[in-house]
């Protein structure tokens, strides 16, 4: 151990966090994803703002999840993660995925995601960093993909 926590403890919680959003993206209830942050953590959305403590984590995610288009994106692949265990951070790279248009196409765009452990399974902050430029040029040809389809041109 070089840092604060143990390298399988920062996994372990990583996979209870991935597996929390999982489980939010299927049902719609992003209460149990908030649960994984301390009564005081941070969250720095660029799009967004910050948001201070785990109450506006909480009221801000479901608010933008049960919306469009977060209401049409339920699975969050990760792409890659790595462990600083001398900091306790977690960064990685998963994909926000739009729900399926109706033909098997994947629309998706991926951000960047910073997480600071502070034990107990629970993260004091988290980052995600994107480019809101390419996530709109993703909606945009998603949205044409469900019009196309629906209009019986696909």
């Amino acid at each position: 151990m070089s840092g604060p926590y143990r390298r399988d403890e920062l996994e372990a919680a990583f996979a209870a966090y991935q597996e929390a959003g999982a489980t939010a993206g299927r049902t719609g209830d992003w209460s149990a994803w908030a649960d994984h942050f301390t009564e005081d953590a941070t969250y720095v959305e660029h799009h967004y703002g910050r948001f201070e403590g785990r109450e506006a984590i909480r009221a801000w995610i479901t608010a933008t999840m049960g919306s469009f288009p977060g209401d049409r994106m339920h699975v969050f692949p990760v792409d890659w993660h790595v462990v600083d265990d001398e900091r306790g951070w977690i960064v990685c790279q998963l994909q926000n995925r739009m729900d399926d248009p109706g033909d098997g196409s994947v629309h998706q765009e991926a951000n960047i995601t910073i997480l600071h452990y502070a034990g107990d399974g629970m993260w004091s902050y988290e980052e995600d960093v994107y480019n809101p430029a390419t996530f709109a040029t993703m909606l945009r040809a998603w949205q044409a993909r469900v019009t196309e389809l629906a209009a019986g041109q696909g």
